[in-house]
């Protein structure tokens, strides 16, 4: 363990209808914390009726203002909650690491029954500059968001979408139960 690592802290944000023993969630969290990173997976209130307001306080109270040893990850809506989050602090916040696994800021036409919650999606215009690590992270064949819709949220932020074929939208019921690309990302 280097003297840097003890300092870091993770925290991974789960997306619509999900819990924070979803998915690959847990798997990061633990291989994170054995690499001596402290990590959190917050419950995010009500996943199967998410209120936009109620998310973003859940991710401010989570996050606070991050810094350059904060390692955020994020799937799905959550990636939404915490560029909302992002865009709502002072100019002067710098983040350390920012992944975001099926991120997108455009409305889903599998999911209308988000229409709301997403809206105008949120401006990212300078969050980039910001994150010293960013990496988006897509599916070749996404049923819920668009390969399109990450694709330009990651050109949004000026970077490329990394492709992990054959993955689906990351769940469980996709077959995606660890995403060492996630973790490849953060350790990079």
């Amino acid at each position: 363990m280097t003297p840097g690592t003890t300092l870091r802290r993770a925290t991974i944000i789960h997306g619509y209808g999900a819990t924070p023993e979803d998915h690959w969630f847990g798997w990061l969290a633990g291989r994170l914390r054995a690499d001596g990173v402290p990590t959190t997976v917050p419950a995010l209130p009500d996943p199967q009726d998410p209120d936009p307001a109620k998310w973003t306080d859940a991710v401010r109270t989570e996050l606070g203002t991050p810094d350059e040893r904060s390692i955020v990850v994020a799937h799905s809506l959550g990636c939404l909650t915490v560029l909302r989050h992002l865009r709502s602090l002072p100019d002067t916040w710098r983040l350390g690491t920012l992944v975001l696994v099926s991120g997108f800021v455009d409305r889903l036409p599998a999911l209308p029954e988000l229409d709301a919650y997403i809206g105008h999606g949120c401006d990212v215009t300078g969050i980039g500059d910001r994150v010293d690590r960013l990496t988006v992270i897509r599916s070749d064949a996404d049923p819920l968001v668009p390969t399109g819709h990450t694709d330009r949220l990651a050109g949004l932020l000026g970077v490329r979408a990394r492709t992990v074929p054959g993955s689906g939208h990351f769940l469980a019921s996709d077959g995606v139960t660890s995403l060492p690309e996630v973790r490849d990302a953060i350790s990079s």
